[in-house]
């Protein structure tokens, strides 16, 4: 916090106010000033023993109150010694129990273990508290309706619209660019977050993706709603700022293209980088090679470098001096520069410095818009605590796979690359990470899928319609004989009793090798097999029920295990070397 704001009246900086309590093993911000808080640590432990002696009149302070004596104190004494037989001075023959500090501490301070950090969600996780009135006057909120979950915190999986703006405003800001941008998605990230809380999926999506835009409801000033009308075949960063829209719009724009609901979103401009970065002592980066952009007025030489301030933003909009000189290189920097923010905020070095945490809580809510459903500092505090156990090295980045638009002769937009784009997004809606994590399958369900195949025209099946679209079962059975040869497939009509969520493929352990067959073609998972315990006659049919899980015939029912080939990844957890 700057010396000139609200929080340093007197010459007490508030980042000097955390004190470390060996009591608790936890910082604590001591909220109003005093001789005591102002004293070296050496005097306030000498203050701790002088209290811990023997005396008639027991006026020590309760553990959470020590240090935070009010300015009237002596008074105080005077008021204690007339009260006799008050709460603070034992009765005759009466124990002396320590308080719990919880209950005393919840009306000086709010503990919260999770990062509000626009760009770097799961950055916190060491305890620290935080002066709730102050930050939460930072914070900015926009309204975005039903386009998100409103103020819940989903328990399944979670997805997260981290948004960076163009907008050109603050100090210095208008030398980039467009400084009369309104504030277009210029950086957009789809944080999915795993059910279990185990690895998360960073999607960048890039500014000039060519997609449809739906009519988006707007709230307005004055509390009435406008629908901004939809714009078909346009670039994606016009879903925030043109036309008066704002991040709900951007929200149902990625759900329409991914198929993900969005549940929040948090947006930061340029500004957010400088203080943040700043915040935390600077970034380390490293280069593969010489830069000087005069577009970004970024030079570095080859090697390490700590960024911070205008040097750290400069980092992130270069873009001609790396790789190919287009977006989708500015975009991997700018994940390997998250990736590294995310390592120093999870590191020693700021989670137990109390006065770097002060500057960067500060920095981080004055830097974030949210939507009204995390709009407090107690709701991104439990977003924060719900997120922080997920693992840097299970973080992944990614880039949503594209080529070049063919419609333009100068190629200056992209659009879907489908095939691998539609695999990234399955992996993602079927919650499938793209790490490492979820890869140990238990071998007995593994083993299900392993083994000879059946010839296609010895596969006997019957297909029930448990749950799946009209006519999904007749349809089934018409693709697997026209297009798969399994010409002994029937229809059996619709299951009887509740609509099942998963497809599901019963049968024999000797038609184990039949089974192994009709998963491969209908990219059934292990879980989806239920084997019997008897034989089956010679003729026997497999029963083969649709659940809600089936789209369409053909279209493969678990998602792909890997990431499709070429998609440009980060780990946030591995430094490299720009290039």
């Amino acid at each position: 916090m700057d010396a000139q704001e609200r929080g340093r009246a007197g010459n007490i900086d508030p980042a000097d106010q955390w004190v470390f309590d060996p009591d608790t093993g936890n910082y604590e911000l001591r909220l109003e000033p005093s001789a005591e808080q102002s004293a070296p640590p050496t005097q306030r432990r000498a203050s701790r023993r002088a209290a811990a002696a023997p005396v008639d009149d027991d006026t020590r302070p309760l553990p959470t109150q020590r240090g935070r004596r009010a300015a009237g104190a002596g008074a105080g004494a005077s008021a204690s010694a007339g009260a006799g037989a008050g709460r603070g001075t034992p009765q005759p023959g009466s124990s002396r129990r320590k308080p719990k500090a919880k209950a005393s501490g919840k009306k000086r301070a709010m503990h919260w273990t999770g990062g509000v950090m626009a760009f770097v969600l799961v950055a916190g996780g060491a305890g620290a508290y935080f002066v709730y009135e102050h930050f939460n006057g930072n914070l900015n909120t926009v309204d975005v309706g039903d386009a998100g979950s409103g103020d819940t915190i989903p328990d399944g999986p979670m997805n997260i619209l981290v948004l960076g703006t163009d907008v050109r405003t603050g100090k210095g800001n208008d030398g980039y660019g467009d400084s009369g941008s309104v504030g277009h998605a210029d950086t957009t990230i789809l944080f999915h977050v795993s059910a279990d809380r185990s690895n998360a999926t960073a999607m960048s999506i890039p500014r000039d993706l060519i997609t449809d835009i739906p009519d988006c409801p707007t709230k307005q000033k004055d509390g009435s709603t406008k629908v901004i009308p939809g714009t078909p075949k346009t670039r994606f960063n016009t879903s925030l700022g043109q036309e008066g829209r704002d991040p709900g719009c951007t929200m149902r724009t990625v759900k329409k293209l991914t198929g993900l609901t969005v549940n929040h979103f948090m947006m930061a401009d340029f500004n957010a980088v400088k203080s943040l970065t700043t915040a935390v002592g600077g970034v380390d980066v490293c280069l593969g090679k010489d830069i000087d952009d005069p577009d970004s007025h970024l030079k570095l030489n080859k090697g390490p470098h700590t960024l911070q301030g205008e040097q750290a933003l400069a980092f992130v909009r270069t873009r001609h001096s790396v790789g190919t000189g287009g977006d989708l290189s500015r975009i991997e920097l700018q994940q390997q520069f998250l990736s590294s923010m995310i390592r120093k905020m999870k590191s020693n070095e700021t989670l137990t410095d109390g006065s770097k945490l002060w500057k960067l809580a500060n920095a981080a809510t004055k830097a974030l818009t949210v939507d009204t459903g995390i709009g407090s500092i107690k709701k991104l505090s439990d977003l924060g605590q719900n997120l922080s156990g997920v693992d840097t090295k299970n973080i992944t980045f990614a880039t949503l796979p594209v080529i070049d638009n063919p419609a333009e002769k100068v190629k200056t937009t992209v659009v879907l690359n489908e095939q691998p784009a539609e695999q990234l997004f399955a992996m993602m809606r079927a919650d499938q990470s793209l790490t490492e994590v979820k890869k140990k399958a238990k071998a007995k369900e593994a083993a299900k899928l392993k083994g000879p195949k059946a010839d296609p025209a010895d596969v006997r099946v019957e297909v029930l319609n448990g749950g799946g679209p009209f006519g999904a079962a007749q349809d089934t059975v018409d693709w697997m004989q026209n297009t798969e040869g399994v010409l002994k497939s029937s229809n059996g009509g619709n299951a009887t009793g509740t609509k099942l969520k998963k497809t599901t493929l019963e049968y024999a352990p000797n038609q184990a090798d039949q089974a192994r067959r009709l998963a491969d073609m209908m990219g059934l998972s292990a879980s989806a097999l239920k084997p019997g315990g008897k034989n089956a006659a010679p003729r026997a049919n497999m029963t083969l029920t649709l659940g809600a899980d089936f789209k369409s015939a053909g279209t493969p029912l678990t998602a792909p295990q890997k990431a499709p080939e070429g998609v440009q990844k980060v780990h946030a957890d591995k430094q490299v070397c720009a290039k």
